[in-house]
């Protein structure tokens, strides 16, 4: 039992930097007081004094504002930090070393009695302020959920869900990753705060408005193009009606030539004949 509890206030200290002391973490954490609470009335729950145990859980409830009921199963060096508003239903298992946040709910969609209605969190999940996460399946090792969060399907390990309906906005992480312990492998994220981690409707949005963008461009260029092809038509056209114009010219001082020979000719014709005759 004081090993589990030097467990838990050696995470508190590690994961929130405003714990100071351990004594301070003894006595004014309301998630350390409801997890060693919580253990008394899982030991009630399981030796079938079913009464004593719900008892137990609303003296908890009723100290810290955390309602865990005693049939939930809780891993090692869990971290309920603030915890105001948290509700862990019957058969919901929480993994060791994971981390949740006030106004969490781990709830049920089933009235089936005696079925998994509850979800499992894998170890190393993180379940940021205010997230629902509703179902009896499984929240995989290492995953993140963001604040206020509607999770109601699995969500793969390493990865992290937001929105509502939730969302996953990253992919699992491989195996040698999710073999590592989660401070060794990407730091501790508060909240469930992925960095560098965009929603994927934002990324469909940015793609389409980068995509209209681009498409603008180039129905500029075009527009530019044929401005530039039009004027080079007017230039060829003024061209050719020059060139005619000057075919035109040519043509009829041609005629004007041939004209003005043939009446030359005629005017010689009769002396040639007068001097024939004579």
């Amino acid at each position: 039992m004081f090993k589990r509890l030097r467990e838990d206030i050696a995470t508190i200290r590690e994961r929130d930097p405003a714990a100071r002391s351990a004594w301070e973490v003894l006595t004014c954490y309301p998630g350390l007081h409801a997890l060693v609470l919580h253990r008394l009335a899982h030991a009630c729950w399981r030796a079938k004094r079913r009464w004593l145990a719900r008892y137990v859980s609303q003296i908890a409830r009723f100290l810290t504002g955390i309602e865990v009921h005693p049939g939930a199963t809780i891993g090692r060096r869990v971290f309920i930090d603030h915890g105001m508003g948290v509700v862990i239903g019957e058969t919901a298992e929480v993994g060791d070393d994971c981390t949740i946040y006030q106004g969490v709910t781990l709830g049920g969609t089933s009235l089936t009695r005696g079925a998994k209605r509850h979800p499992t969190l894998g170890p190393g999940v993180i379940v940021g302020a205010g997230a629902k996460v509703l179902g009896g399946f499984t929240v995989g090792a290492g995953a993140k959920i963001g604040s206020n969060a509607v999770v109601v399907k699995p969500v793969p390990e390493g990865g992290t869900a937001v929105g509502n309906p939730a969302r996953i906005i990253v992919p699992a992480k491989t195996a040698p990753e999710r073999a590592r312990p989660a401070s060794a492998r990407d730091g501790f994220c508060a909240y469930g705060i992925t960095p560098n981690a965009d929603d994927p409707v934002s990324l469909a949005i940015h793609g389409l408005i980068d995509h209209a963008a681009t498409q603008t461009q180039r129905v500029d260029a075009i527009v530019a193009a044929l401005e530039r092809l039009g004027a080079r038509l007017e230039a060829l056209h003024g061209a050719d009606a020059a060139l005619a114009e000057l075919r035109r010219l040519s043509a009829g001082l041609e005629c004007g030539g041939a004209q003005g020979e043939a009446a030359a000719g005629g005017e010689k014709a009769p002396e040639h004949v007068t001097s024939t005759a004579a």
